[in-house]
């Protein structure tokens, strides 16, 4: 089982964790979509605010987990809710994270079609990284946080590279004026930012597997400030570099920026390739995430080994990839999942902080 007292993870292993989690495919989709719900230069600031919000759900999730230590959500909600209605909305949170796990995968073989591998059977693309994800979940959490910790400084020292020559085509113009247009649209580029912000739930399992789970809400806000930062800097860079007419037109707007520039005499002249492949590993490891965390649960509800979960899902996460049969089919699917991460983010931790707070009352006036 996946639950062993020896598989522990350390704080920093888990603020890492949900850093791979969250940061993903977003960085190189999120200018666009954003930028197309808001249609100012103000798209940054949705993302800013967008994570505020994150940032404070990540923080009653955590405390919610450290009241039933030890214990993941596919197991206290029933203690919570009661077990009918937990096991349902357990369910609800495994299917979502399939779904999310299909997405990504299906977002990352589109990406290596696209630019690496044209021409190419998607199929051909999608089953080996399903089959080396299988193996690392198979491992347990702690594998896939050593394999997290291993791709989390590559990719992020690669993208801030990136930035850091696109800089010469930064216009400080393309983003004002600030608020030119007042709050709403502002507003309405939140829920665009919710998708990139998907994968926060997993906190709601992670704490449970901390070997100092009194350090969980500081890891947890670093484990999420971090895709926070780095989304920001995305869009800034991006509408900055081309403007917001040219992010919104732009199926891949990050790779279009980084595409037109060149360093003559750098290790790379063309920065799209390393950061390509830097990238796919980092959307790997969010279906990792994924896959791991709809194993867990289907394991400990029905009280299953995990080891054969794993394999029944192989499967149904490679039907679930084929199911669009678009780029645009995909983005739709993208949009759909943002609205179900809108309804479960918000719906799941507020509904058993509520009911919980309300029994440990109950129980005290009884008492």
């Amino acid at each position: 089982m996946f639950t062993r007292t020896d598989d522990r993870i350390t704080a920093t292993q888990a603020a890492v964790f949900l850093n791979n989690t969250v940061l993903g495919a977003g960085i190189l989709t999120l200018p666009r979509s954003v930028s197309e719900a808001v249609k100012t230069p103000d798209s940054w600031l949705s993302v800013l605010l967008g994570g505020v919000i994150v940032m404070a759900v990540v923080t009653l999730m955590v405390k919610i987990s450290q009241q039933f230590p030890g214990k993941t959500i596919f197991q206290y909600a029933g203690t919570i809710v009661g077990r009918v209605p937990g096991a349902f909305l357990c369910l609800l949170l495994i299917i979502y994270f399939l779904i999310i796990a299909g997405f990504e995968i299906r977002s990352l073989a589109e990406v290596t079609l696209f630019f690496l591998l044209e021409g190419t059977p998607i199929w051909a693309i999608i089953l080996p990284f399903i089959w080396v994800g299988s193996y690392l979940v198979y491992g347990g959490i702690n594998a896939i946080a050593r394999v997290f910790q291993i791709i989390f400084p590559i990719s992020i020292m690669i993208l801030l590279i990136c930035y850091g020559f696109s800089l010469r085509l930064f216009d400080i113009n393309n983003l004002r004026p600030v608020l030119g247009s007042g709050i709403l649209p502002v507003l309405s580029g939140l829920k665009s930012t919710v998708l990139v912000y998907t994968g926060c739930e997993v906190v709601m399992t992670l704490v449970a597997f901390m070997q100092q789970p009194r350090q969980a809400v500081k890891a947890m806000l670093v484990g999420i400030g971090i895709p926070i930062g780095l989304y920001l800097l995305t869009v800034v860079m991006v509408i900055g570099g081309v403007s917001i007419d040219s992010a919104i037109t732009s199926t891949w707007p990050t790779i279009d920026l980084i595409r037109s520039f060149e360093i003559p005499g750098f290790l790379f002249e063309r920065m799209e390739f390393p950061l390509m492949v830097i990238w796919l590993m980092q959307m790997f490891c969010n279906f990792c995430s994924f896959f791991f965390q709809a194993s867990l649960g289907i394991s400990q509800i029905f009280r299953l080994r995990v080891h054969t979960v794993i394999y029944l899902l192989v499967p149904v996460i490679f039907i679930s990839t084929m199911v669009p049969k678009s780029v645009n089919e995909l983005f739709s699917l993208g949009d759909m999942i943002g609205k179900a991460g809108i309804v479960l983010f918000l719906l799941i931790p507020l509904m058993l902080s509520v009911i919980w707070l309300i029994r440990t009352k109950g129980l005290k006036q009884h008492v």
